[in-house]
């Protein structure tokens, strides 16, 4: 291809992104009115592709909002952040920070929170697969508890909220609702992962996700759980650990076996 014409690629590809910018000179003819619909008609149907897209990622942060206000934040996203890459399955991973500079979606605070789960969600569902340590190899890591440091699986992430998260995604995602009425105060930290085939997402007791996010920075046991101890005074560490065996969070070990 010559270089103007990916010049001329490159150019189209900006304005269909770009909804202040006129019809590329390019396409301009004698009927530059007829340029105009025609070149407006693509960018909606591009738009709308990319807005769909968003809206197959976020289901539940969709419904709790209601689709015309996610359709018109999902559109102002899009204008603002075009995609960067050819791999669409990379888009939306920033929408949840955009939630949450958003002044229309202020009046539900915990919306990029459910946003951040639901790209968790995502991303674990095209992680590279792995498979989860057997129970007889974790039971040998007992008695190492001092000198290794685990590896996770690849799948694995945090999220962590002052939101009952969890709790209301599963509620949007079953009803279309939160019913705030019967949702408890205390914020909620989720394990969102995909040991086998499917994705599995489950709410982290006291202390948790911290000692997930110092095991992920490579630190051993005795070091994870101090580390963890200093500010939750009772955590548990055989609870934690036995809940990550049973998720199947734990892939293998830093230092060998």
């Amino acid at each position: 291809m010559s270089t103007d014409a990916v010049q001329r690629e490159a150019t189209f590809a900006r304005a269909v992104l770009d909804a202040a910018a006129g019809v590329p000179a390019v396409l301009m003819g004698r009927n530059d009115a007829s340029a105009n619909r025609r070149f407006a008609v693509y960018r909606n149907n591009v738009y709308a592709g990319l807005i769909n897209a968003l809206a197959g990622r976020f289901p539940a942060t969709a419904k709790l909002v209601g689709e015309e206000f996610f359709r018109a934040m999902a559109r102002e996203y899009v204008e603002k952040s075009p995609p960067s890459s050819a791999v669409l399955l990379l888009y939306g991973a920033d929408f949840s920070d955009f939630m949450g500079a958003f002044p229309p979606a202020f009046p539900v605070p915990y919306l990029a929170d459910v946003a951040r789960l639901e790209w968790a969600w995502h991303t674990a569902y095209h992680a590279a697969d792995a498979e989860p340590l057997s129970q007889d190899a974790l039971a040998a890591l007992v008695a190492r508890a001092d000198d290794i440091a685990l590896r996770l699986h690849p799948s694995l992430s945090v999220i962590r909220s002052p939101y009952p998260v969890v709790t209301i995604w599963e509620l949007a995602l079953r009803d279309g609702k939160d019913e705030p009425g019967r949702l408890q105060a205390d914020g909620e930290d989720a394990l969102v992962l995909r040991p086998a085939l499917q994705v599995t997402v489950r709410r982290l007791p006291r202390g948790g996700a911290a000692f997930v996010q110092e095991l992920m920075e490579g630190k051993n046991l005795p070091v994870a759980a101090a580390a963890v101890l200093e500010s939750e005074p009772g955590f548990d560490l055989a609870a934690n650990l036995a809940g990550l065996m049973r998720s199947g969070a734990i892939e293998g070990t830093v230092n060998p076996l």
